[in-house]
């Protein structure tokens, strides 16, 4: 029904990506660059000129996402949460604008406006995080 894995954080890494990068691209290539294998996202702020996320839509397995790509989206990063499984990203976003706020996991098409900070507490590269972003591990 549940699983815990227990580790401590091996160090912090605070990732800036700059102006007009894509912030899922620049995230992954400071992910590779730092050898991070697994982390936790701790805190993220920043602002965009493009969005594009997915959320999921139903309430039944199999789950199927909607994806929302707005290249013309002008909007501030409230949070940034989520994990590095396994060297890949797993990350969730909430945006804000002027008249909303919303949000979802992280997709590539994210252009980086002023800049964008995410701070990672870097877990050891041997915990045996695999299957947690798994939706079919039940």
């Amino acid at each position: 029904e549940m699983v815990a894995v227990s580790a401590q954080f091996e160090r912090i890494v605070v990732m800036r990506v700059k102006h007009q990068a894509d912030l899922l691209g620049g995230l992954e290539k400071l992910v590779k660059q730092e050898k991070i294998t697994n982390a936790v996202i701790l805190s993220g702020l920043g602002s965009l000129t493009s969005a594009h996320y997915h959320v999921v839509s139903n309430r039944g397995f199999p789950s199927k996402n909607v994806f929302v790509k707005n290249p013309e989206a002008s909007a501030d990063i409230v949070s940034i949460n989520g994990m590095v499984l396994n060297g890949k990203i797993h990350c969730h976003l909430s945006y804000a604008d002027p008249d909303k706020s919303y949000g979802g996991h992280l997709e590539p098409g994210n252009r980086v406006f002023t800049f964008a900070v995410v701070t990672l507490g870097v877990l050891p590269a041997g915990l045996d995080l695999k299957r947690f972003d798994d939706k079919t591990w039940r």
